[in-house]
């Protein structure tokens, strides 16, 4: 497997582990309450994840991870960036030393990985498979790592065609230059992002009523506005679907769609939460089982 940090020097992958340690500075609990209600609502569980087992892929800055210890689950994190690895670890030594929770570096990508951790009750990965290379290939393995009857919550960027293309070159370009040419492809999304009558799914406001400590708006999720501008800027490895290429790969194995939150057909990620009916080790036998390709 190709080492990260090489990826990253090359150009060939954005920083995602240096960008969460940023973003972890930001984090105090108003953050961590604002994560775990989405979480809770998003799942359909009211206050209680106790006794189930919670894999996060893709960590990033061990959040949401935090969010289902608080939430009561069984933790296992992992994520590919060792940036992100240790700022997970930080995270849960300042927030729950003593918590069931265990962080190590590694890849939805790696086949032993995927087999020695096995199934788990609560499947999570928001805004990570589209930034492995390998999007339909994370996809299927996160699908077989629901234990029957569990529930598998993702989110995948929207495929936007032509834009989502103009993107997918920006961000190569962002990787590739230099720190003067990456702060004015920043600058220069953000203009466009937040132009008139643009849909903001990226840097829209965040919820009514939420605000920091010194009085600033804050991002639903627990997230930063500024933070999630410069992933969305400089996130590559890049792919993207349409919500029907996503559940027919749900299809594929069993699950029913419990929840879905689109960003309306523009910017953003689309969330998925599936319920699987089946052992999802096994695609299950249907007209949907044919190869689904990634659109550009």
């Amino acid at each position: 497997m190709t080492d990260c940090t090489s990826e990253v020097e090359r150009g060939k992958r954005f920083a995602f582990g240096r960008n969460w340690q940023n973003f972890s500075r930001l984090v105090d609990e108003d953050r961590i309450t604002a994560a775990r209600e989405s979480l809770a609502l998003a799942l359909g569980v009211t206050d209680d994840l106790k006794g189930r087992t919670f894999v996060d892929i893709g960590c990033g800055s061990g959040l949401f991870s935090l969010a289902a210890v608080r939430l009561g689950a069984k933790v296992h994190s992992f994520d590919y960036d060792p940036d992100a690895v240790a700022t997970t670890l930080q995270l849960r030594e300042q927030y729950a030393p003593d918590s069931d929770w265990k962080v190590e570096q590694g890849s939805i990508l790696d086949p032993s990985l995927v087999s020695r951790l096995g199934q788990f009750d609560i499947v999570y990965s928001w805004g990570v498979l589209h930034h492995t290379g390998a999007l339909w290939e994370a996809l299927d393995t996160t699908c077989r790592m629901v234990a029957p009857g569990g529930l598998m919550y993702v989110s995948v960027y929207n495929d936007q065609g032509l834009q989502s293309r103009l993107w997918r070159r920006i961000k190569q370009k962002y990787n590739s230059s230099g720190s003067l040419t990456r702060s004015m492809l920043v600058a220069g999304s953000k203009m466009y992002l937040t132009a008139p009558g643009r849909a903001l799914a990226l840097v829209r406001s965040p919820r009514p009523g939420r605000a920091t400590a010194d009085g600033r708006p804050r991002r639903a999720r627990g997230m930063s506005a500024h933070y999630d501008l410069i992933d969305w800027v400089g996130g590559y490895p890049f792919e993207v679907a349409a919500p029907e290429e996503v559940f027919r790969v749900g299809r594929r194995y069993g699950f029913e769609l419990r929840h879905l939150k689109t960003c309306g057909g523009g910017l953003g990620c689309n969330e998925y939460v599936f319920v699987s009916k089946t052992d999802p080790g096994v695609p299950a036998p249907s007209a949907d089982c044919r190869p689904v390709t990634a659109s550009a």
